[in-house]
C-alpha cells in the first residue's frame, strides 16, 4: 500500500497519510512519500492542499519504532529531513490545510502547524515534546501561530492542548464536528482556487514570520549534540513510567 493516498478534486488535492498502525508517524519513507505527492500535486495544478491522517490519529510524531537500530546520525538525518518538509509546506505557492483528529504529537503537531488552514476535530489533542529529549523543531513557527510567551509555556511545560485551547491559542484555526468538516472544505478549496500560485507564494514569504535557515540551524545544533538516541530513550522510560504511576 502507498504510504500517502492522494485523492484530486477541482483543484483540492487532500494527501492522506496512510500508516495507521503506527499512529501515522513519520519515519524516511513516509517523509519521502509526502514530498513526492506534495510534487505531484503541485505539477497536477492544485490549489490547495489538504493534510489528512488515517485511523484515529493526525500524525503522532517521529517513528521511532526502530529505535534500537538507529544511531545519533540517522536520527539527526531524519529530524532534519521532517524541518525540510515542514518548511516546504509552509512556503508553498498554494494553500494548505490540516485536519488533525486525535493525536497530533511531536513532529505531527509541527505539521499541523505549518498550515494555512488548522482545523482541529472534537477531541483532537496537541503537544510539542520535542524539548524533553533535547530538540529544537518548529519553534518560530510555532511562536508565530501562538506568540513567544504562550509558545515558552507549551514548550518548557510540556503542555497537551486539546482542540478548544489550540483554537484559543491560535493554534487551530477552527475547531469542528466531523459532520461539518466536508462543507468547510469546500468553502476553503473555492477560495484557493480563486489564487495565483504565484500570489500565495509571494504571501507566504512576506507573512510566515520565521527564519527557515535560522530554525534550521538551531534543530541541527540541537540533534547533533551527543547522545540525542540515550535522551529519548529516557524520556520514553519516563512517560512509560508515568502511565504505571
Amino acid at each position: 500500500m502507498s504510504l500517502v493516498r492522494c485523492e484530486d478534486a477541482a483543484g483540492v488535492a487532500t494527501l492522506w497519510l496512510e500508516r495507521p498502525e503506527r499512529g501515522n508517524a513519520l519515519g524516511l519513507e513516509l517523509v519521502a512519500a509526502l514530498d513526492a505527492a506534495v510534487t505531484a500535486a503541485l505539477v497536477d495544478g492544485a490549489r490547495c492542499l489538504v493534510l489528512r491522517g488515517a485511523g484515529r490519529h493526525f500524525c503522532t510524531g517521529f517513528d521511532l519504532s526502530d529505535l534500537d537500530q538507529l544511531s545519533d546520525g540517522d536520527l539527526l538525518l531524519r529530524v532534519v529531513r521532517i524541518e525540510q518538509l515542514l518548511q516546504r509546506l509552509h512556503a508553498a505557492p498554494v494553500v494548505t490545510v490540516a485536519v488533525g483528529q486525535g493525536r497530533s504529537f511531536g513532529a505531527g503537531a509541527d505539521l499541523f502547524a505549518v498550515c494555512d488552514h488548522r482545523i482541529a476535530m472534537a477531541g483532537a489533542s496537541f503537544a510539542f515534546p520535542g524539548p524533553s529529549f533535547g530538540l529544537v523543531l518548529g519553534t518560530a513557527r510555532l511562536a508565530a501561530r501562538i506568540g513567544a510567551g504562550r509558545a515558552r509555556e507549551v514548550l518548557l511545560g510540556g503542555e497537551s492542548l486539546d482542540a478548544e485551547a489550540a483554537l484559543a491559542a491560535g493554534l487551530a484555526t477552527a475547531v469542528l464536528e466531523e459532520a461539518a468538516l466536508p462543507a468547510a472544505l469546500a468553502r476553503i478549496g473555492a477560495a484557493a482556487s480563486r489564487l495565483a500560485p504565484e500570489t500565495v507564494a509571494g504571501l507566504h514569504a512576506r507573512t510566515r514570520g520565521a527564519d527557515d535557515d535560522a530554525d534550521l540551524a538551531a534543530l541541527v545544533r540541537s540533534a547533533a549534540r551527543p547522545g540525542l538516541k540515550q535522551r529519548i530513550l529516557e524520556y520514553r522510560a519516563a512517560v512509560a513510567a508515568q502511565r504505571k504511576g
